[in-house]
């Protein structure tokens, strides 16, 4: 790993090794990613053109600056989700929403800057699983009754759950029927075309012809062309946490989605991306765009895999990607003004099934019921409560359902009636013992979760016949308060019931925090040895001298009175 990591820094900023691969990657990303970009940017509230700034900004900046070669950003299904609650509770006032995205991408730089891309990626994959899916419904929640030609009212999920039946008793035929045709014309385009032409790019010219032909559907309308104008961030007292508050999901959402992406970038190149530098990337990618009126992005799965595929590697093919969404916005703007909102809108719909996690779901039966609980539990909070809930329920439950499961296989390995043994010695030591000399050999690391049932199972185990204890630690790499308290119960109750405890294999780490807490006062200092056949061999002695001194007290006898 030591010579990777050299073998990278030696790379030069920009490797122009592969170019002509660079060049069609980053080609065909940027053609998949422009009705991708516009789609988003309407279904944002910001517009159709505030999607390709963003596509623009975070693409070219993420890929200069950012930690992982092959990937290309820009506006995402999850991303679009979170930004456009935020910009209808912020009232659509730009110098409030684009504070937040600005906020957000500076929270990204910290990220990395802290190196914290190493813990943002430890969110278990059930709860990946579940806000990820849970976006999908929201998006195609969202993009229904544009199918059929209305607009919901007001923002969220809800809102456009209830307008749905509405629209469908109301429909507009035009657009239902553009809408219909980009449905089958995306889901039902064959793999051997989307080589030459993306069944998205496909969808959007096709529907768009066809609304020259059947009139009556609504359609974008006047586009800005030229570059955007700077915005400048602004909140007050009032709006401060709002804006915090958001920027804070955006920047988190937008990590988790970005390294997840450069996990599978990893996967098809066989390298190893840098998950610091990457948020760092995304970070000035989204204040760029923030500062511009564009909508933050992070890295797309889709997009970095037609870039791979087709040839890209290095930071160049995600930055071309932007320099050809630049080419088309110059001079292709004003002709987006006629696209419909329903072929957008059945756009958003395939990006929404494919956010879905049908693989999981059609399997999700066969594996542990706990984790299908957790997935559907946090799908839930993303769709009706919201995504940072969401986030934070699962990742709680799931590290608390992963402490339970450790507890009970520690408490069970501590608690099993034979102890491991680890040679014929010992064995027959145990045996000459006949149960006077109880072994406990911790299996692992002692979590806090077992640390409350030690005591007791050593006190039952050993209230019976046993004179001796021996507590191996030579599978304890560390011990936290927890667990030192439950090591002094068991010595203390151990010492007040006449019973010798005897300690093997305590490394100088674990010795050091019991002596720092003073829960080592009811150890003898006398009874600690390297390896356990030594306590064993002093414990199994000592029972056998006490043996001895009761028979001769026993044959000793009692002058009458």
């Amino acid at each position: 790993m030591a010579m990777n990591d050299a073998s990278q820094k030696r790379m030069p900023f920009l490797d122009f090794s592969n170019l002509k691969g660079d060049i069609f990657g980053g080609l065909t990303a940027g053609v998949v990613a422009l009705p991708l970009a516009l789609a988003f940017g309407e279904a944002s509230g910001a517009g159709p053109i505030a999607g390709l700034w963003g596509a623009i900004f975070v693409g070219f900046f993420a890929a200069l600056f950012g930690g992982t070669g092959s990937q290309v950003s820009g506006p995402t299904g999850p991303m679009v989700v979170v930004f456009a609650g935020v910009y209808a509770s912020l009232g659509g006032n730009p110098a409030l929403v684009f504070a937040a995205v600005v906020l957000a991408g500076i929270l990204q730089i910290l990220f990395g800057v802290f190196k914290l891309g190493q813990y943002i990626r430890l969110v278990p994959y059930p709860v990946i699983s579940g806000f990820m899916s849970g976006i999908g419904c929201i998006i195609i929640a969202l993009q229904l009754s544009r199918l059929f030609g209305h607009e919901p009212d007001g923002g969220g999920t809800i809102p456009a759950l209830t307008a749905i039946p509405g629209a469908v008793m109301d429909p507009n035929f035009a657009a239902l029927t553009i809408g219909a045709a980009t449905l089958a014309i995306i889901f039902a385009w064959p793999k051997s075309w989307g080589k030459y032409v993306p069944a998205a790019l496909a969808a959007l010219i096709i529907g768009t012809l066809m609304s020259l032909v059947i009139k009556g559907a609504p359609i974008l309308g006047n586009i800005p062309t030229g570059f955007p104008g700077f915005v400048m961030p602004a909140f007050s007292q009032e709006s401060f946490l709002i804006v915090l508050e958001a920027a804070f999901i955006l920047a988190v959402l937008g990590a988790i989605d970005s390294l997840l992406t450069s996990l599978v970038a990893d996967n098809m190149t066989r390298t190893r991306h840098n998950s610091d530098r990457e948020l760092i990337g995304q970070g000035i990618g989204n204040t760029v765009a923030g500062f511009f009126g564009a909508i933050p992005g992070a890295g797309a799965t889709m997009r970095t895999v037609v870039n791979i595929r087709t040839g890209g590697q290095t930071r160049i093919s995600g930055m071309l990607h932007a320099l050809l969404l630049l080419a088309v916005v110059i001079s292709l703007a004003p002709l987006a003004s006629q696209i419909p909102h329903a072929v957008l809108a059945g756009i958003l719909v395939k990006v929404g099934y494919d956010i879905i996690d049908i693989a999981y779901l059609k399997r999700a039966h066969k594996g542990p019921r706990w984790d299908l609980a957790l997935m559907a539990l946090v799908l839930g909070l993303t769709v009706f409560v919201d995504l940072i809930t969401a986030v934070a329920v699962g990742v709680v439950l799931a590290a608390l359902a992963f402490v339970k499961k450790m507890a009970d296989d520690q408490l069970a390995a501590f608690t099993e009636t034979k102890p491991r043994v680890t040679s014929e010695e010992e064995r027959q030591l145990l045996d000459e013992a006949k149960g006077r000399v109880t072994m406990f050999d911790f299996g692992g690391p002692l979590s806090f979760g077992a640390a409350a049932d030690l005591g007791h199972h050593v006190r039952e185990r050993v209230k019976n016949k046993a004179n001796a204890i021996i507590l191996d630690f030579s599978r304890v790499p560390f011990i936290d308060v927890s667990a030192a308290r439950a090591v002094e119960t068991i010595a203390c109750d151990a010492r007040q019931a006449g019973k010798t405890v005897y300690v093997t294999g305590m490394s100088p780490k674990v010795e050091q925090v019991l002596a720092g807490l003073n829960a080592d006062h009811c150890l003898p200092a006398d009874t600690k040895y390297e390896n356990r056949i030594d306590a064993l061999r002093i414990a199994v002695e000592e029972v056998k001298k006490g043996d001895k001194g009761n028979a001769s007290s026993e044959a000793t006898p009692v002058p009458a009175e």
